[in-house]
């Protein structure tokens, strides 16, 4: 199996974010998959109907919210 790494940070309003995230919500629940675009190419995640789902927070100097799926 060939290994993917994607990691994309980009600066955006809250509520870009909130839209961003609303997104993959969105599509995750509703195609089970996830789809992202790059350099002009395009990539679908698909995701099984179990996932592991963890939260992160991170308070101090910066602060940072870390959602991660996994499986």
């Amino acid at each position: 199996m060939e290994l993917f790494e994607m990691d994309e940070t980009r600066t955006m309003t809250r509520e870009e974010a909130a839209t961003r995230l609303r997104a993959l919500a969105d599509s995750l629940a509703k195609h089970n998959s996830i789809e992202f675009v790059r350099d002009g190419g395009r990539i679908t995640v698909a995701v099984p109907d179990e996932v592991a789902l963890k939260v992160e927070v991170e308070l101090g100097e910066s602060n940072e919210v870390e959602i991660e799926l996994t499986w």
